[in-house]
């Protein structure tokens, strides 16, 4: 049968429209059986909120929890170094020159106070121990003279004179005792060791030298043989005591108003994990260091296990102010979004929904964020997979 022209160019623009037709179909059913059946839906419903609908199997990602008070310190942090607390760090020195003769102690040693750390030959302590002597027997030839002038005086065997003048021997030859003994209370000697020297008349060779404190031996210059000066370092011995101990640092000048003597420390070092030594603040620097704009801050914490050593490297905490109670999220709860802005994901009515909430965080302490703004205790919201939550939206998945 002949077909005109036209007829024919109508036939071949149906037959393409179907073709086209057919292919649009085939490729929308291959998308619809490609797409999973469980996937996540998402309907936002303005710039800064949105939802997001989680099948069963998805919400075994999420963990959910309530929001709950907590405490946040107002505190500063800072990195400083540990030392010797110099006020209870002694030199000890002996009171007189004199030539060392034995030591008792070595670097490291614990010692008590008291306790003998070294021996010198002193000639000013020989002296000492021998005016000692010569008053205590001047003080008993006196003290004889006088009995006997009381018995004279009183039968008349002597003038007045005479006994006045044995008094005044004998107050004099008091007198010149307790010197000597105060003379030799200054090398170390105390009144029972001036007593056993006075009744038994003989002279030590041997000044000893004790601890002034209870501490540890930091440094030793002494050795049997050298000459030692009285005042002129190195000094023999220096002794610590290391029941507590220095925490210095230094902490920007911005910061420096915030710190007040008093204030309360807690440090850690590297050496211990975990372990926390506790403090005050005792000292702050009265000016600020030009180059590094940086003030000193000084601190005393308590080490009675005599753990810390000088030189450790420490983390400092000082506490600035009153704690403060707000609501709290665990940091994998707060996630940072791409415009910078801090979020969280709030359950809905029905728990496969979160809502998306934009919150304003303050503090950060022991694994949690302080919400100033944006929530309250009591709401339930993703503490751990919440970043999961902001990719399926920001990312693009539906």
């Amino acid at each position: 049968m002949p077909y005109s022209k036209s007829s024919l160019q109508r036939t071949k623009r149906l037959a393409v429209l179907c073709a086209n037709t057919v292919a649009i179909a085939v490729i929308a059913s291959a998308a619809a059986c490609s797409r999973p059946a469980d996937k996540t839906a998402t309907a936002p419903t303005n710039s800064d909120t949105q939802m997001v609908l989680l099948t069963d199997s998805q919400l075994g990602s999420i963990k959910v929890g309530p929001v709950s008070d907590r405490d946040f310190m107002i505190q500063k942090e800072a990195i400083g170094s540990i030392d010797f607390n110099e006020d209870m760090n002694v030199q000890v020195f002996t009171p007189y020159q004199g030539r060392i003769i034995q030591t008792y102690a070595n670097l490291g040693d614990e010692v008590k106070k008291g306790q003998i750390l070294f021996t010198i030959e002193s000639a000013d302590f020989i002296a000492a121990e021998s005016s000692l002597i010569g008053a205590a027997a001047t003080l008993d030839q006196t003290a004889s003279a006088l009995e006997r002038a009381k018995k004279l005086y009183a039968v008349q065997g002597i003038d007045q004179n005479d006994y006045e003048t044995a008094v005044a021997n004998q107050q004099t030859a008091e007198g010149a005792l307790k010197a000597a003994r105060n003379a030799l209370a200054i090398f170390g000697k105390a009144d029972p060791e001036i007593d056993r020297i006075v009744a038994t008349r003989q002279v030590e060779t041997a000044l000893v030298v004790k601890s002034p404190i209870t501490g540890r031996i930091t440094a030793r210059n002494a050795a049997p043989g050298l000459l030692e000066q009285p005042g002129t370092p190195p000094a023999p011995y220096s002794v610590a005591d290391l029941s507590t101990m220095w925490m210095l640092a230094n902490v920007l000048e911005a910061d420096s108003p915030a710190f007040k003597v008093g204030q309360d420390v807690t440090v850690s070092v590297t050496a211990f994990p975990g372990r926390v030594f506790g403090g005050k603040v005792t000292r702050i620097g009265a000016t600020i260091d030009p180059n590094s704009r940086r003030v000193m801050i000084r601190s005393e914490i308590k080490d009675p296990r005599h753990e810390l050593l000088p030189g450790m490297f420490a983390d400092f905490v000082i506490r600035t102010g009153q704690s403060v109670r707000a609501p709290a999220v665990p940091l994998n709860g707060v996630v940072r979004e791409g415009d910078g802005t801090m979020s969280v994901w709030v359950v809905g009515d029905d728990r496969h929904k979160f809502i998306r909430r934009t919150v304003k965080i303050g503090l950060q302490r022991d694994g949690y964020d302080q919400i100033v703004e944006g929530l309250k205790a009591g709401e339930s919201i993703a503490i751990d997979g919440a970043i999961l939550l902001s990719n399926i939206v920001f990312g693009g998945v539906t």
